[in-house]
Formats: C-alpha cells, sequence, structure tokens
C-alpha cells in the first residue's frame, strides 16, 4: 500500500509538472509569434508616428493631366485629398501650387519649364490654372470670383498633425494671390484635353532629380573650363607685355668688349648696335 501511494503520488507530480512544462511552451510560442507579427508590422507598415527610412519601390495614383490653351504647359491633380498627399509629397522642383484661398478646392500644379520663376508664367497660363481650380472648388464654383493663391512647390510645408490635403508654407512672404472670375468657356477648353493617367510619382521625383545632380556636375565642369581658359590667355596676354622674352642674356652685349678710340667712333658704333 505504501509503495502505491509513493507511486501515485509520483505520477501525479510527473503528470503535474508535464502540465506546467506544455502550459510554459505555448505561453513562450505566443509571446514568440506575437514578437515576429510585432516586428514585421514596424518593418513593412511605418505609421505617421514614427520616423522611417521606408521607401517605397512605385507610388502609383490616378492622375488628371490638362494642357494649357497656348499649349506649351501641363497641368496635373489628383482625384481627392488623399491622392493629393501624394501630390505634395512627389512634386518636381519645377511645379508651381494653386489652391483657392481659404476654401477647400482641388490641388492644381502647373509645370513649369527649368530655370522659370513664377515672375515667367504667362497671364494666360495663371488665369487657366486660376480657372481650373476655381471650378474644382465645392464652394468656389458657386462664387461669381474667389481668390486663388500659387507658390513654388518647394515652398509647400507639411508637417504631421495637419489632416489629409493641408499644407502650410516654410516662406509665407514667396506665396502670390490673385483674384479669378468663373469663366465656364477656360474650363471647357482645358477639361477637353483632360487625360487620365497613372504616373509612378516616386520615380519620376527620383528621375528628375538624378537629372538636376548631371546638370549642376555638367555646369561646374563647364564653369572651370573656362576659368582654365581665361587663366591662359591672361598668362599668354601678360606674356606678351612683358620685356622678359627681349632682354634675354643672349641677346645682350657688354661694353667692356668695346675698345676705346680718340674720338666718339666707338661709341656712335655701340649706339648703332643698340638700336
Amino acid at each position: 500500500t505504501g509503495q502505491r501511494r509513493t507511486q501515485n503520488a509520483t505520477t501525479s507530480k510527473t503528470t503535474e509538472d508535464r502540465g506546467q512544462h506544455l502550459e510554459l511552451t505555448s505561453i513562450e510560442t505566443a509571446c514568440c509569434f506575437l514578437t515576429h507579427g510585432l516586428l514585421f508590422f514596424l518593418i513593412l507598415w511605418p505609421t505617421n508616428t514614427r520616423e522611417s527610412s521606408f521607401k517605397p519601390i512605385f507610388v502609383k495614383i490616378m492622375v488628371f493631366y490638362f494642357t494649357t490653351r497656348c499649349g506649351n504647359y501641363t497641368l496635373y491633380m489628383g482625384k481627392d485629398k488623399y491622392e493629393n498627399e501624394d501630390l505634395i509629397k512627389y512634386g518636381l522642383p519645377e511645379d508651381c501650387w494653386f489652391h483657392v484661398d481659404d476654401l477647400s478646392s482641388a490641388h492644381v500644379y502647373l509645370r513649369l519649364k527649368p530655370n522659370m520663376s513664377l515672375d515667367d508664367i504667362p497671364e494666360d497660363v495663371l488665369l487657366d490654372c486660376a480657372s481650373l481650380v476655381k471650378a474644382n472648388s465645392i464652394a468656389g464654383c458657386k462664387k461669381t470670383s474667389v481668390y486663388v493663391v500659387y507658390t513654388r512647390w518647394k515652398n509647400l510645408k507639411k508637417t504631421k498633425d495637419m489632416v489629409a490635403g493641408a499644407v502650410s508654407y516654410h516662406r509665407p512672404q514667396n506665396v502670390r494671390r490673385m483674384s479669378v472670375e468663373k469663366n465656364n468657356s477656360i474650363v471647357n477648353q482645358l477639361n477637353k484635353t483632360k487625360e487620365e493617367k497613372y504616373p509612378d510619382l516616386y520615380q519620376q521625383q527620383q528621375a528628375r532629380e538624378r537629372e538636376i545632380i548631371q546638370e549642376k556636375k555638367a555646369h561646374r565642369r563647364a564653369e572651370e573650363k573656362q576659368r582654365k581658359i581665361k587663366m591662359m590667355e591672361d598668362k599668354h596676354r601678360k606674356e606678351e607685355l612683358s620685356y622678359d622674352r627681349v632682354m634675354t642674356h643672349s641677346n645682350m652685349t657688354s661694353n667692356t668688349k668695346k675698345e676705346a678710340t680718340a674720338d666718339s667712333t666707338a661709341a656712335e658704333e655701340y649706339e648703332d648696335d643698340f638700336f
């Protein structure tokens, strides 16, 4: 009986130990899965509240493209405020941003030519941009006239606490303001050129940045070449104006080799040789 009680106690203790071991194993396994899942989420899905070096392979959204009435410039805008976020993030240095002042509206961008400034934008192109952005404002399109603000894309400032589609400016003094009246004729002409595309905005931005780097390198090489050419020309001009080429040892004579005479014959001959 004593042996049976001992065996039963041992068996009960072993079973209890196995249960505890299985329980610990299950908890460790669950913790392991949770840890790996959390790491996977943090690496592949960075949130807006955390700085991340995550770079998308591609960013493709629906973008509406228009051609100005003069045919020399391209306008584009996103479908809604969420697509505007990508347009704000992946713009180009040549882009100029338009928006109805103090009202909700589409974000219209004008693609300028390289090295163009805001002062270089033709008046009819400004009117095209302002008319299009007014027509794509829920409240603005109902008004007879509105004010439109515009600035360079690089002047747009986006912070984490802003709602989708909202922006501010790095330099408010570089923002310009104009008045525009309802003009259905201009809007209808622009809508006839409307195209729906799905560009890779990130790759476009990267490609343009590489082009700018190459252009700057070529400009520096050209400046260095011109600097060297100018240095050689200045050196050559200085040599031409210098007496160093004339006053050489081979061109000089000494008066010690002249024999003295009773009259001035020797001096005259020396002067003739000098001149």
